[in-house]
């Protein structure tokens, strides 16, 4: 063997690379087209012939070796990084990741602020915390009003210190009290809904949580008459479960409306026949509403005398419930992604 070949030879035994790069850098230096393997197959012809036998076993033993070392450290980097989790080949695409969806109380909620957009409706806000003039006094609530009990309402104490502030904070227990808000920064003709999450303290259920979602809009100009109310949540409700949907409006209280209603719509399950949603009457209830009481005008600084307007409010739960044909409100808080997948792909 010629010396060359022998130290090329030693070479390859003594290679142990650290990395896949060593090991790169090696296969270019022995195996590659410019490597040594390459320009020793082409010396052949300038080898005596009756010593190419030998030479040719030579270089042969050599490419053996190369390849052989190459072979094994290949192998125990990608078993390496196949340990690692990692893909062997780095260009190939990473595990696909799967789609999440859009909550349903969110598509809905979505629809409904869309559908009242249409009409000339703009989007309100406001806080979570609110204090006693916007959530119940303003809103026409006496001191003796149930709603006030500690049944229904999350107060915050505020004894531990005082000074924070000087009157009762509660856990808002409707967007009513952005309607409030509203009348006392701007002037008539307002337009508006006020979507947001609001808190009761109730027993959890089926039917009812301790905190929901409501939207709550009104209208206030000159002129609002009960045929408008009646008039905006036809066209809602027909928008929202179909145009063959049918209304009724059953006379209600509400204290910061009079005179008050509750809304029904012909069940979009049974179209009115009657089944186990409807109770078998033809009509599930979806909203409260009403015109705005004169003491509510004046509270927001709004003369009475000059304007009128009308109220509604409704849970989103309710509608999203009827929407989709869901049967426990309490699905919708438990983030059950098998629940949640069959919203994928809806907007």
């Amino acid at each position: 063997m010629s010396d060359s070949i022998r130290s090329l030879l030693e070479e390859v035994q003594a290679f142990t690379p650290s990395s896949k790069e060593e090991l790169e850098q090696f296969r270019l230096k022995f195996t590659g087209k410019k490597g040594a393997l390459t320009d020793l197959f082409a010396r052949m012809k300038d080898v005596a012939p009756e010593s190419r036998k030998a030479y040719g076993q030579e270089v042969n033993a050599l490419k053996e070796a190369a390849e052989a070392k190459l072979n094994q450290f290949r192998e125990q980097f990608e078993q390496s990084v196949s340990d690692r989790g990692v893909e062997k080949d780095p260009t190939l695409p990473g595990d696909p990741l799967p789609a999440g969806s859009r909550h349903p109380l969110s598509l809905v909620r979505a629809e409904i602020i869309q559908i009242f957009s249409r009409v000339g409706f703009n989007v309100s806000d406001g806080p979570e915390i609110e204090d006693d003039w916007h959530n119940f006094s303003a809103l026409n609530f006496p001191p003796e009003h149930p709603a006030r009990d500690m049944q229904d309402t999350f107060f915050i104490d505020l004894k531990s210190d005082p000074s924070l502030y000087q009157g009762a904070l509660a856990l808002r227990t409707h967007t009513s009290s952005i309607q409030v808000r509203v009348m006392e920064s701007q002037e008539p003709p307002i337009r508006t809904i006020c979507p947001g999450r609001v808190y009761r303290n109730e027993a959890i259920s089926a039917r009812a949580h301790c905190f929901f979602h409501q939207v709550e809009g009104f209208y206030i100009d000159k002129g609002v008459s009960f045929a408008d109310l009646r008039q905006t949540l036809l066209y809602f409700a027909q928008e929202m479960f179909g145009h063959d949907t049918r209304i009724r409006l059953r006379p209600s209280y509400f204290p910061f409306t009079e005179p008050s209603a509750e809304m029904d719509i012909s069940c979009s399950i049974c179209k009115g026949s009657g089944c186990n949603v409807c109770k078998h009457s033809g009509w599930v209830e979806i909203l409260g509403c009403g015109m705005i009481d004169p003491a509510v005008l004046q509270n927001g600084n709004i003369d009475p005398e000059v304007y009128s307007g009308f109220a509604f409010g409704m849970g989103v739960e309710r509608i999203t419930m009827l929407r989709y044909g869901i049967r426990d409100l309490r699905i919708f808080s438990e983030n059950d992604v098998r629940f949640l997948d069959q919203f994928k792909g809806v907007y």
